[in-house]
């Protein structure tokens, strides 16, 4: 769609060959970049929101098979009542529960849970109720576990991210609010020097 633009221009004579050329080309990158930064833009943001409600996901989980619910049941429940907070991880384990009734052994469809959201701490909770499985420990004890570590993880995250925005702050400041200052503090000032050095100039 883009690539006809400058052809329309270049057959109606509004622009030049050249810059018809130059035109389909720079519309032709765009054309493609585009699509993906945007597809690329849209991930990240769905991988953050996966990334803050599997907290709540998780807990949810534990108090569910700690009331005596077995996995399975546990994630259908959490994907009903988390509809409505947080659709995107309901979603996820919906399909997770599709996926085990379509006939998919339980670890392939946790499995196959971390590579479609693509987000570590999935890929850690997806591993470690393979391995409890597999093992035959407690899964409500580990999910108790594994809960705790994550919001460890979580809140070290955010003293991080509190850190780095001192950083971060430095740029706005010297290209934002200094000049700004210097102008308003500075600019009477250099007024009264300037009326002052014209006076003696004459």
């Amino acid at each position: 769609v883009l690539a006809c633009i400058p052809v329309l221009l270049s057959t109606r004579q509004a622009i030049s060959t050249e810059a018809a050329f130059l035109l389909l080309a720079s519309l032709l990158l765009t054309g493609y970049m585009l699509p993906r930064v945007y597809l690329t833009m849209k991930a990240r943001r769905r991988q953050h929101r996966l990334r803050l409600s599997l907290p709540d996901a998780l807990d949810l989980l534990v108090v569910c098979v700690e009331a005596g619910m077995g996995l399975n049941q546990a994630i259908v429940r959490v994907s009903e009542e988390l509809a409505g907070t947080h659709p995107e991880i309901a979603d996820e384990f919906k399909l997770v529960n599709l996926e085990i009734r379509a006939g998919r052994t339980r670890p392939e469809a946790l499995r196959a849970l971390g590579e479609r959201t693509g987000v570590d701490d999935i890929i850690s909770l997806a591993a470690m109720i393979i391995q409890t499985d597999r093992f035959g420990t407690s899964i409500a004890r580990s999910l108790r576990v594994h809960s705790d570590s994550l919001r460890t993880e979580r809140r070290q995250r955010a003293e991080e991210a509190a850190a780095k925005t001192t950083i971060k702050l430095i740029f706005p400041l010297l290209f934002c609010i200094f000049p700004s200052l210097f102008v308003t503090i500075l600019g009477p000032a250099a007024l009264h020097l300037a009326k002052i050095f014209g006076g003696m100039a004459k």
